[in-house]
């Protein structure tokens, strides 16, 4: 991802990135949205970080995560989840992070097409980002994407994972509620890796809950979350049986979405939950920084140098870091 390259229209995305404060989510707001959110995923640290400063302000959506392994039926449960959010009178953007195709580098967009059908309605938009080979089910651009929805004045973000493993824990770091999603048949594993996600997660889903196994998949979730440390007055995370195909327990689940929302904000937990988040924006952005300079130095032929003086003895990694950094 070359970060370098900056888009020739910036001062007009800067602009438009301002008329999104106004929240009026017509046709030609999603459009420039959809600009906005390209803009974001290509060039992260340059037109990006011009497009956050515009439209930086606290957050004040409810940040929803969904994430868990592949074939549970996350895009569909989304989908749903969407309806019900609709049906309550609310806004919805939605982030889909699909695998990166091998031949572009973009994003496959199977999330988008599952989740049809919404193209009618001001008030919801759908977009399918890239993962770009970034780990933990998310892509780099995926923090400055929830701000842009944000700033665009939609109440509810739903950030839909790449299918990920019980490690991969980055989404729980930018969502308010994380909600993992697993199905029959899996319940087993999801016990055996009770130090992974299953410890961080706010809300447990028993997807495709029609399928034989799914009272089973609940019990073993509930045995796989019985041993985190909740104190009296925390929340403690519920398990659900829901069926994104069919609708059922989905109101329930954004019940539980909107109680976990209250208890955030009257226990102070929001605040400090989004403290973390705005450390580790900070530290995705240095990151990039880092990228881009190293971007810049194997374009302008200064690293081919500095690996060639530091194979001749004149010059160590260290320094060479430093002078990376000082540059």
């Amino acid at each position: 991802m070359g970060s370098s390259q900056q888009p020739r229209d910036l001062s007009s995305l800067v602009a438009e990135a301002a008329c999104l404060l106004a929240g009026e989510r017509d046709a030609r707001s999603a459009r420039t949205l959809g600009r906005l959110l390209t803009a974001l995923e290509e060039s992260p640290i340059g037109a990006g970080a011009s497009i956050l400063t515009t439209i930086s302000r606290g957050l004040r959506a409810h940040v929803i995560a969904l994430t868990g392994a592949p074939g549970v039926g996350k895009s569909t449960l989304t989908a749903a989840l969407v309806k019900e959010v609709r049906a309550r009178g609310r806004s919805v953007g939605v982030l889909a992070v699909d695998p990166s195709s091998p031949r572009t580098g973009g994003a496959l967009l199977g999330d988008r097409v599952r989740m049809s059908g919404f193209e009618l309605d001001r008030d919801v938009f759908i977009r399918s980002m890239s993962s770009r080979g970034a780990l933990g089910g998310l892509s780099a651009a995926t923090p400055s994407a929830v701000r842009a929805l944000d700033a665009a004045g939609f109440e509810t973000v739903i950030i839909e994972t790449v299918g990920v493993g019980q490690s991969e824990v980055d989404v729980c770091a930018i969502a308010d509620s994380t909600v993992l999603v697993a199905a029959p048949g899996m319940g087993d594993d999801v016990q055996a890796s009770k130090a992974g996600i299953v410890e961080l997660v706010d809300i447990f889903a028993v997807n495709k809950a029609d399928q034989p196994g799914a009272v089973a998949a609940r019990r073993h979730l509930r045995l796989a979350s019985a041993d985190r440390d909740v104190r009296a007055g925390q929340w403690r995370p519920p398990v659900l049986l829901t069926c994104g195909a069919t609708g059922e327990g989905v109101g329930p689940l954004l019940d539980s979405l909107e109680a976990h929302q209250v208890y955030l904000r009257t226990s102070g937990e929001l605040d400090q939950r989004r403290a973390e988040r705005f450390e580790r924006e900070m530290e995705l952005f240095a990151h990039g920084m880092v990228r881009a300079k190293l971007q810049a130095w194997r374009e302008d032929g200064r690293l081919t140098g500095a690996v060639r003086d530091i194979a001749q003895g004149s010059l160590d990694p260290a320094a060479a870091a430093l002078l990376l950094m000082q540059g």
